[in-house]
């Protein structure tokens, strides 16, 4: 099957008959739809074609929502306050569809009272928003705690 340069069929031609046809015009002939039955060909320029595809390309990634990982530093010795308003920046940023990383820093002594800053964390995450999953648990690694947290 042989589409013209504006996309009008031209019907089912034997590949040597559509090659002279795209010569003729000096134009090329790509083929669009391998396994289609028959196969669809069009006479075009390439770089007109590779043009469209990659337009086409770039269409569809800005169409894609892309979700970000933010992250919000918390420490055993903040204030109910200071807490406060980094549960509204979570809260803020879950709103916007992306998934936070919160990461309970812990210094020197702090390391050895790991079920305090434990439950510091938890506590911390009964204040953001009921509204939410838990992606990756609470985990100790090499600065403190890390948990990951997204909208439901």
């Amino acid at each position: 099957m042989v589409l013209d340069n504006e996309g009008k069929s031209l019907g089912i031609l034997k590949k040597e008959a559509a090659l002279r046809l795209a010569q003729e015009q000096k134009l090329d002939l790509i083929e669009i739809a391998p396994n289609a039955t028959p196969p669809v060909a069009r006479i075009m320029s390439f770089d007109k074609y590779r043009y469209l595809q990659e337009k086409k390309i770039k269409e569809q990634k800005s169409k894609q929502k892309t979700q970000e990982l933010k992250q919000v530093q918390i420490s055993i010795r903040e204030a109910a306050h200071d807490l406060k308003m980094k549960a509204d920046r979570v809260n803020e940023f879950m709103a916007e569809g992306n998934v936070v990383e919160i990461l309970m820093v812990l210094r020197g002594r702090e390391k050895g009272n790991k079920d305090f800053a434990k439950e510091r964390l938890f506590n911390f995450i009964k204040i953001i928003n009921p509204e939410h999953k838990v992606l990756i648990e609470p985990r100790y690694g090499m600065r403190g705690f890390l948990m990951q947290v997204a909208k439901k």
